[in-house]
């Protein structure tokens, strides 16, 4: 493990969360708990049949295993959920169906406080998995929208913070305007504080550096800056910054000098979801980066996605880092 996801292992322990797996069925999931499990990570409920659970043959005692279609409070929870989309048109015929889909199942125990997050995404899409988060759960006080990020841990690189980065948005946001890259610049900057534990410095990049281009592209980035500025007066925010000027000490001095952040940021905030996915998966594979994510911001209670070719061990980081972000609400 890195030295990033080592201290979230042990922050986690230390302030023990009840985190919801609603892919039971998955052999995936159900390795990752049982790691969580032995080595005292979260707590946690599994979603499924538990004949089925048990018949894996993974070690899964004190996990709480749910059966949906039998779970006792059902009824309870369906109307929990009638009460909060009755205003959208959802009948209580249709809360009660809803149940049937464990993405639902699992967020109404988050809502309920049965559990403090959930982690889910190995077989479900990511629009998916947030919907109902975002339907139920909604958006955190403050929050303007839900973005998403990486947390990259780069091996034998002293940039950064000693090789850990925050990359976003990488998973959900298309094409964000400047007020929403701004908004996520300033909730990445909170999150990167929250999980690393150092100062963030956030460089907004582009295909610029402090005007060396001018085009709508750019100036959407500049704009975004201006508004970062005024949302997070007392955080180090700086933009348009190419990559290396953002990164590298001779390059950020040569291209922005008198950038506060240039040559040292740790926070990258890319101006369009191709830029962050690409971004973030040529780091992964050619620098042989540990990637922790994608990892949501925004949501009222701590939901993370996983990529649906993820592996066990991608999972027990995101479900240690879920049990961190509950922590700190």
């Amino acid at each position: 493990m890195s030295a990033f996801l080592d201290s979230i292992v042990s922050r986690a322990k230390a302030r023990r969360k009840t985190i919801v797996l609603p892919e039971g069925d998955d052999p995936r999931t159900l390795e990752a708990a049982e790691r969580v499990l032995a080595d005292g990570v979260a707590d946690l409920i599994i979603l499924g049949d538990a004949g089925a659970i048990a018949a894996s043959g993974h070690k899964l005692d004190g996990a709480r295993i749910i059966d949906p279609a039998a779970y006792e409070e059902r009824e309870s929870l369906a109307q929990v959920l009638f009460e909060v989309r009755k205003n959208k048109g959802m009948t209580i015929e249709e809360a009660r169906e809803k149940l049937d889909d464990v993405l639902y199942f699992g967020v109404m125990l988050v809502k309920t406080g049965a559990a403090d997050g959930m982690v889910a995404g190995a077989c479900h899409a990511t629009g998916d998995v947030l919907r109902p988060s975002l339907q139920i759960l909604k958006t955190a006080p403050g929050a303007a929208l839900v973005s998403s990020f990486f947390i990259m841990c780069v091996p034998d690189c002293d940039l950064g913070a000693q090789g850990t980065f925050l990359f976003s948005d990488c998973g959900l946001e298309v094409q964000p305007s400047a007020e929403r890259l701004a908004n996520i610049a300033v909730s990445s900057a909170a999150s990167f504080k929250a999980l690393v534990g150092e100062e963030p410095q956030v460089a907004l990049l582009s295909h610029s550096s402090h005007g060396s281009a001018k085009n709508d592209d750019a100036l959407k980035v500049v704009e975004a800056t201006r508004i970062a500025k005024e949302l997070a007066p007392n955080v180090a925010i700086d933009g348009e910054l190419q990559l290396d000027a953002a990164i590298i000490p001779e390059i950020g001095a040569s291209k922005a000098p008198g950038s506060p952040v240039a040559g040292h940021a740790n926070v990258l905030v890319f101006p369009d979801l191709d830029a962050g996915n690409i971004g973030y998966k040529l780091v992964q594979r050619l620098a042989k980066a540990e990637a922790y994510g994608p990892v949501t911001q925004g949501i009222a209670a701590p939901v993370n996605d996983l990529s649906r070719g993820c592996c066990a061990d991608d999972i027990y980081g995101v479900v240690a880092i879920t049990s961190v972000q509950a922590a700190v609400e």
